[in-house]
């Protein structure tokens, strides 16, 4: 098994010393180089970046500049997707994200992680487990979703969590670590429709 392979099925591998693991590392951070250096007016180009790259994307989508990512193609986004500025993504393994999910700024998805043990740290080990995100998710400013989470659908992650568990469908999570708040309701809505209120 390759050290990539392992990478994928969440196993330890060696992030730092292996060649296939770190051409890559480096192809990848050459694409978030290229993809940032584009005009915020490049929309097509910038777009097609994303298309020739990501594992998939749906048809309409939005990445804010700037944007890092390790390891491209192993993301998949949905239709209708958005991120604002300052998304970072650690990809060591699969990242799916459903259609017509939202990122606020400064937001992060660490698929990869380093283990406890010292020795194992040094030698440049890590694992990396996927994240899962459904549709219809938005996610506030300034959250990191770490690997092996999965987020159900029609869920709002409020700014400044940290998710470390996995978070059902339909609900309002967040604190660090990131927990369920309450599940969304109808009202959830009526603030908005009325309007700022003092």
């Amino acid at each position: 098994m390759t050290e990539k392979e392992k990478a994928e099925a969440g196993l330890l591998y060696d992030a730092k010393y292996d060649k296939e693991v770190m051409e890559g590392l480096r192809r990848s951070q050459e694409l978030s180089y290229d993809y940032n250096a584009l005009r915020p007016s490049q929309i097509e180009e910038r777009a097609q970046m994303i298309r020739e790259n990501f594992k998939s994307t749906g048809k309409r989508f939005v990445i804010e500049q700037p944007f890092r990512c390790d390891y491209w193609e192993r993301v998949s986004i949905g239709e209708n997707f958005y991120s604002n500025y300052n998304f970072v993504i650690l990809a060591g393994n699969m990242v799916e994200i459903g259609d017509n999910v939202m990122f606020a700024p400064d937001c992060g998805l660490y698929a990869a992680g380093h283990p406890f043990d010292i020795k194992l740290r040094n030698q440049g080990l890590e694992y990396a487990w996927p994240i899962r995100i459904g549709n219809n998710v938005w996610i506030g400013g300034g959250v990191k979703i770490m690997g092996g989470v999965t987020i159900g659908d029609g869920t709002v992650i409020a700014a400044g969590s940290i998710v470390t568990k996995d978070i059902p469908a339909h609900v309002l999570a967040g604190g660090n670590p990131c927990r369920v708040i309450r599940t969304i309701t109808e009202d959830d809505d009526r603030k908005y429709i009325e309007g700022f209120q003092q």
